[in-house]
């Protein structure tokens, strides 16, 4: 028999939460209490519990542990020496100032030049003297952001006066720095223009597409930003997973700039080429003010969307509403944009002009058709800028916003149709595609042949680094000039 079942038989070990206050829970709350004289007795003693011998105390030992302390000098650390104050230092009466101060100001965004010297210390005085010289040499609002300032700054003449500049210099551009010195003898400031010379020559980079042509582009060492650029010319242009393979070449031309002095600065796609087998299968370059990618053949880039004819926000859409003049609830068949009167309307894509002249309540209007049986409808024009059977072309001014007819104020009421039937004009998401012909074909073959023959990966010439001093003009260097045809 075991103890617990003895416990169980003789009722001492009885549960306390079952027939509370008889006999047998009496028994139970016996039990509970001596077992827990009895564990109370045998406790282990409650005296600390010592880890470790106590630390010696005592000078020698202080100075040992304060010779290995890591702290300021300032606070009392040395490296086994004591510096402490002792009672032959004599305090000063006056601390002695630094002769000078060098100072790194950076001019950050939504900053003016002159506030960024206030901030770092400089005298009314001589910020407005070195503003004055700075702008001379370029108009100080084309600093770009980020922009470092190296300050020096001098003894002051007397105590409390601000600290003189004793020198200024900033990169202006990447290929300009300024240098403002002040001639300790005339006691003036004077500008510096080191004019650094900049190789413009664009970068060519070529490799072999791999599983992921993105990847096989950045291992190849092609600047994130240029290869976004690429991914997105390409897909305006043919289906990538379809009609790109690896095995296939990709061909990146990007603009490029190295400077004299060693830096580096990449700049826009230029051009975006796959190979196939040592043929070229796509070809498209950048041109036009737009900046717009075009194929060998002149054929533009696809644009997609929605087209705003007037640069407004929507303030009526397409749908039941109350009319403002009328006062009952009609159907509004268009967009109103909101404008001022006079602001240009554009075409939201090529087509012809079916009509232009007063409509009824739509006021002074142009009707223009376009592909696919779709056309377009532009209402109360201040004046007309088409007429009726002209061709017009994307983007292409057709009047002038007003508020002839039954119109509130000056707006555009802009409509749709489908084969005579208004549609809602957010529905439709416009693809067109510009094509170069005659003379600018040509201009543009010729600059395709000409940017192609930049070698890849040598188009950095090295420069040897110049001297500090003045060079006034600019020298020209060699370059490709990409806005200059060829024979």
């Amino acid at each position: 028999m075991g103890v617990g079942e003895w416990f169980e038989r003789r009722q001492i070990a009885v549960d306390l939460a079952d027939n509370i206050g008889s006999r047998r829970w009496f028994r139970g709350l016996g039990t509970m209490l001596a077992l827990g004289a009895v564990a109370f007795v045998f406790w282990p003693d409650f005296a600390p519990f010592e880890a470790r011998a106590a630390i010696p105390q005592g000078d020698e030992i202080r100075a040992q542990f304060r010779a290995r302390t890591i702290s300021p000098l300032a606070l009392g650390a040395d490296n086994g020496q004591r510096i402490g104050p002792t009672a032959q230092v004599i305090p000063l009466a006056s601390a002695p100032e630094r002769p000078q101060i060098e100072l790194i100001a950076t001019f950050g965004a939504g900053d003016d030049f002159n506030s960024t010297l206030r901030r770092a210390g400089v005298s009314a005085g001589d910020i407005d003297a070195v503003a004055a010289m700075v702008n001379a040499a370029m108009p100080v609002n084309e600093i770009e952001p980020g922009t470092r300032i190296d300050l020096v700054l001098g003894r002051r003449p007397e105590q409390g006066a601000p600290r003189p500049l004793d020198a200024l210099s900033f990169r202006a551009r990447f290929d300009l720095e300024l240098v403002v010195a002040r001639d300790p003898d005339a006691d003036i400031l004077s500008l510096s223009r080191n004019v650094i010379r900049v190789d413009d020559t664009p970068l060519r980079l070529r490799g072999t597409v791999g599983p992921s042509l993105y990847r096989s582009m950045r291992g190849a060492g092609v600047p994130a930003s240029a290869a976004q650029d690429y991914v997105r010319a390409l897909d305006d242009q043919i289906d990538i997973d379809r009609e790109l393979r690896a095995g296939d070449e990709f061909d990146i031309i990007i603009a490029y700039r190295r400077a004299a002095t060693g830096e580096r600065q990449a700049g826009k796609l230029l051009y975006a080429g796959i190979d196939r087998a040592g043929q070229p299968r796509t070809q498209l370059m950048r041109w036009g003010e737009e900046g717009q990618f075009y194929e060998a053949s002149g054929v533009g880039e696809q644009r997609r969307g929605l087209v705003a004819p007037v640069p407004g926000r929507i303030t009526s859409r397409y749908g039941m509403r109350r009319h403002p003049i009328l006062g009952y609830r009609r159907m509004h068949g268009g967009l109103d944009f909101r404008a001022r009167h006079g602001t240009p309307i554009v075409a939201v894509t090529d087509g012809r002009v079916r009509s232009a002249g007063r409509a009824g309540g739509c006021g002074l209007t142009v009707r223009l058709d376009h592909a696919d049986r779709i056309s377009t409808r532009y209402c109360h024009m201040s004046r007309m800028a088409v007429r009726r059977g002209q061709s017009v072309r994307r983007g292409q001014v057709i009047g002038y916003v007003g508020s002839t007819g039954l119109s509130t104020g000056p707006h555009l009421h802009y409509e749709m149709f489908r084969a005579g039937r208004k549609i809602n004009p957010a529905s439709v998401n416009y693809v067109t595609r510009a094509v170069l012909e005659g003379t600018e074909l040509i201009d543009f073959r010729r600059q395709l042949i000409q940017i192609k023959q930049v070698e890849p990966g040598a188009a950095l010439a090295d420069l040897e680094p110049l001297p500090g001093e003045v060079r006034e003009p600019l020298r020209e260097i060699e370059k490709i000039d990409l806005a200059r045809s060829v024979d």
